[in-house]
């Protein structure tokens, strides 16, 4: 693997991961009972608010600011700080970032993705190459 050294990242809470041109934030039934749960919402409920499908599969809904579209569950401070509402029981989508596979593929594919994204190109915490493999791996659940 071209990240055989390892890769650093901490997130800078700038929101270009959860906005943006429309996209797709799957979950798992077990995800959805969790962030119902944690809203008080019943799995049909929090399905009906909060999400729709995208080629057949369920999605966390979008609301378009601007040009933009934004995770329903994006927030943003007043100093313009993102955040997520949901965030102790986000899909494992989120969790991941940015060490999905198709980032992980070429050295210029991660490059690529830190064109939006400050904390791939600041550093922060290391991960050791065995542990950046365990966190895609775990985007194929």
């Amino acid at each position: 693997d071209w990240y055989k050294p390892g890769l650093s990242f901490t997130c800078t809470q700038c929101g270009n991961c959860c906005t943006g041109p429309t996209g797709y934030v799957g979950f798992t039934n077990a995800e959805a009972k969790a962030m119902a749960d944690f809203l008080g919402l019943s799995v049909t409920e929090f399905r009906k608010r909060f999400s729709h499908r995208v080629a057949g599969q369920p999605s966390l809904s979008e609301v378009k600011r601007g040009r933009d579209y934004d995770c329903v569950f994006l927030t943003r401070d007043e100093q313009g700080k993102a955040g997520c509402s949901i965030y102790p029981v986000r899909p494992q989508q989120c969790r991941t970032w940015p060490f999905w596979p198709e980032n992980l593929r070429t050295a210029r594919d991660w490059a690529d993705a830190a064109k939006t994204c400050p904390g791939m190109q600041q550093g922060g915490t290391f991960y050791p190459a065995d542990q950046v493999r365990v966190i895609a791996a775990s985007n194929d659940d």
